[in-house]
């Protein structure tokens, strides 16, 4: 691994573009120029870091690959079956429906009692 990489030009103009946005008054040159050079280095471990999860992503997609491939095909002798879904529905609203078209009934019958 190279420890003094420079860092690419896209890299460098992104962290000074956010280092001045946050820029506050009386904030000098170098203030803001130390503040580019620590996102700069947030920028490049963030790269990092996300080429090594790519890496692993990778590797284990490969593994996985491999392994299918390697398993002998014994599913294709037997019919796929669609999985068995239950709904199970709660009683609670179909108690309201009822609940309230009882009430309904009731105004009805009473108002026209009257």
């Amino acid at each position: 691994m190279k420890k003094n990489t420079v860092p690419s030009a896209e890299t460098q103009i992104e962290a000074l573009r956010v280092a001045k946005a946050t820029q506050k008054e009386g904030q000098t040159k170098e203030q803001t120029k130390l503040i580019a050079q620590g996102i700069q280095k947030g920028i490049e471990q963030y790269k990092k870091q996300q080429k090594a999860k790519a890496r692993e992503r990778d590797k284990l997609k490969k593994k996985t690959q491999q392994v299918k491939n390697t398993q002998p095909n014994t599913t294709t002798d037997t019919p796929l079956s669609a999985p068995h879904t239950i709904y199970k529905q709660h009683w609670l609203p179909w108690g309201l429906v009822i609940v309230s078209w009882v009430g309904f009934g009731a105004y009805l019958a009473y108002t026209n009692a009257l």
